[in-house]
């Protein structure tokens, strides 16, 4: 154990124990690395049942919280601004691009690092324009102060140079150790089932092309869904619709990660759909089950697995999905030949051991 370990403010998980992609991401980093500097996650009510304390070894401030939407995510950045203002740190990591209209005054006291987890709000039909203009605005601040700028998607890293002529560092996703050991064992046996998982269902998810083609497939089987689907009520209005004949059961959010992991390995196929992401934890987890998967095209999943690894369909195209599910289900051998091949990639490359080293790696070059 380190005394007078480096102090790291946290802001933009939220809320420890955490749950959706971006907060596991920085829960992960702060767990390898916390023997090493002392870290303190700024969070907000809305986002943890715990009150300021440690929570495995790390502190914890929890604001009060504004209700829910950008309102209280705005007085959350705030509050975080002024923590730090008042507070002495050696080095601030912020996550999420649209943080950046703090950045500036951030770095009045201290180092800056931020972590993209992805920046095409543009395509998310949960935000309005002003949303995306005021996203927009936040990036860019946070490209032209942070001291450093890392991005968990490679596609994304070529977007900022593109737009900016700033090279910002790419750091992936990862799973752990407990994941790939086979922590999670079978517990009871369910009939075969479709898996698809997401934290908010919303369109870019592509829930409804995956619904669309079970309808067509030779081989009926049941689906299961796991995520919140209230997020924007047109689409879950569609997506009920869609529903109808299908044998199909809505689990609702799962928080708890074991139980999702459990319904992970017990499923036949995970069908990942996705119209646009940065890097999908949820992808990782499912392939470190070693759990056959059908995936969309699009450049951030290509830039990590192969044909070899996963089944890939034409993004937002419910035919080749069809036949792509269609093949799946009649060559099992196959299938579980790619699986076994994804999880070797991600135990060798994708580890949070490996990748919380890159960013013990930035946080010593600008610790002063």
């Amino acid at each position: 154990m380190i005394k007078n370990k480096p102090k790291i403010a946290v802001i933009g998980l939220k809320g420890l124990p955490a749950f959706g992609g971006a907060a596991a991401v920085g829960e992960n980093i702060i767990n390898q690395l916390k023997d090493k500097y002392d870290f303190t996650v700024l969070s907000v009510a809305s986002h943890t049942e715990k009150e300021n304390t440690n929570i495995n070894g790390v502190r914890q401030i929890v604001f009060r919280n504004y209700g829910r939407g950008g309102i209280n995510t705005f007085i959350y950045y705030l509050n975080c601004l002024a923590h730090v203002l008042i507070n002495k740190y050696d080095l601030v990591h912020l996550h999420h691009a649209e943080s950046g209209f703090i950045t500036p005054f951030l770095k009045l006291r201290n180092e800056v690092v931020v972590t993209f987890h992805g920046i095409s709000f543009y395509k998310d039909s949960k935000f309005t324009r002003l949303h995306n203009r005021f996203f927009r605005f936040s990036e860019r601040l946070n490209i032209l102060f942070a001291n450093k700028v890392v991005s968990v998607s490679k596609p994304d890293t070529d977007y900022i140079y593109q737009k900016y002529k700033r090279i910002i560092e790419y750091i992936p996703n990862g799973i752990s150790y407990m994941n790939i050991q086979g922590s999670v064992k079978n517990q009871q046996k369910r009939e075969e089932y479709i898996l698809f998982a997401a934290g908010r269902i919303i369109p870019i998810k592509g829930l409804h092309l995956l619904l669309k083609a079970a309808h067509r497939i030779d081989h009926p089987i049941k689906l299961i869904v796991a995520g919140d689907v209230d997020q924007v009520p047109g689409y879950r209005t569609n997506i009920a619709k869609l529903s109808s004949g299908l044998q199909i059961e809505y689990l609702g959010l799962i928080k708890e990660k074991s139980k999702l992991l459990q319904l992970i390995k017990e499923s036949k196929l995970f069908v990942f759909p996705s119209i646009t992401e940065a890097m999908s934890m949820m992808l990782l987890e499912v392939v470190s089950m070693k759990i056959s998967v059908i995936a969309s095209d699009i450049p951030s999943n290509k830039a990590i697995f192969t044909n070899d690894d996963v089944l890939f369909f034409k993004s937002d195209d419910v035919e080749d999905l069809t036949t792509k599910l269609n093949y799946a289900l009649e060559n099992s051998f196959e299938m579980r030949k790619k699986a076994e091949h994804a999880y070797e990639l991600i135990a060798k490359h994708y580890t949070w051991e490996t990748i919380s080293h890159e960013y013990s790696k930035i946080y010593k070059m600008l610790i002063k």
